[in-house]
């Protein structure tokens, strides 16, 4: 009983020293917490307010959190009592361990920082990368997060970025319109080829200062191929590519130009016996 009496009075003696410090220390870390979301928060705006690239905002972001979460936990840490000097040497050791065990993540951020540095893309471009086409939709610290046209959402590591072929379809204002169209070997090629150019030319879209571009291409095994090429605003080219589609084919049925289709004959023969 005596025993117990002395531990109590330890604990009793251990709490009435520390535990004002530790209660500080939790309200401390909840308080910090809370105000580092503020400013987060804070800093978003200021970043929307000056125009700051699109692509560098949830990054900047994801930084000054991580930073200032850091911090908190140090100042945390030394009001409970804990040596900094101790503290920072096992902070450091852990993080070699924990760098050593996540590569792979040290490799996406590197290739995070060299993709907001070099700018391959941006937020709003549409790229083919890794297999996958879509909008950037956001581009964090360690992923690139991408919409697809069917409305998907594609999650790709920053590190396969930064080290493979990225095909951005936005960088440039312009892109030039390539299509082939092909008629019958019995068709006028001059009408046809007149057709083309008519329907390119006469839509307000095409930027005719770069030139408009009709010609025959190949003569294939059953079609006479034309090919055309024409310059567009990059926020164009798929409105026009599938407008220039259909028009094409309503104009040459209505002058009876025909655009073929494979086809096979089949020969079946009958064996007889004799």
């Amino acid at each position: 009983m005596e025993d117990f009496q002395k531990y109590w009075d330890q604990i009793a003696g251990l709490v009435v020293e520390y535990g004002a410090t530790l209660l500080l220390a939790i309200l401390v870390l909840i308080i910090g917490l809370w105000l580092i979301k503020k400013v987060v928060k804070i800093a978003n705006r200021t970043m929307e307010k000056r125009n700051v690239d699109p692509s560098l905002r949830p990054f900047l972001a994801s930084i000054t959190k991580a930073l200032l979460t850091i911090m908190l936990v140090i100042t945390v840490a030394g009001m409970v009592g804990v040596e900094m000097t101790s503290f920072i040497a096992v902070l450091g050791a852990a993080g070699l361990a924990v760098g050593l065990a996540l590569q792979g993540s040290l490799a996406n951020f590197a290739g995070g920082v060299l993709i907001l540095l070099l700018k391959p893309f941006k937020v709003g471009d549409f790229i083919e990368a890794n297999g996958f086409s879509g909008t950037v939709r956001e581009i964090q610290i360690f992923y690139t997060y991408m919409t697809t046209t069917s409305g998907q959402e594609i999650v790709i590591p920053n590190g396969d970025l930064s080290n493979n072929a990225i095909k951005n379809y936005s960088y440039h204002d312009t892109r030039r319109l390539d299509m082939t169209f092909g008629i019958g070997y019995e068709d006028d090629i001059d009408q046809a080829k007149k057709i083309l150019r008519d329907l390119v030319e006469s839509d307000e879209r095409i930027l005719k200062d770069k030139g408009v571009d009709v010609f025959l291409e190949t003569l294939a095994d059953s079609s006479v191929n034309f090919h055309v090429r024409a310059w567009a605003k990059s926020s164009d080219f798929w409105d026009i590519h599938n407008n220039l589609s259909e028009k094409v084919k309503k104009a040459f049925d209505a002058a009876g130009i025909s655009i073929p289709f494979p086809q096979r004959d089949v020969h079946l023969f009958q064996e007889t016996k004799a």
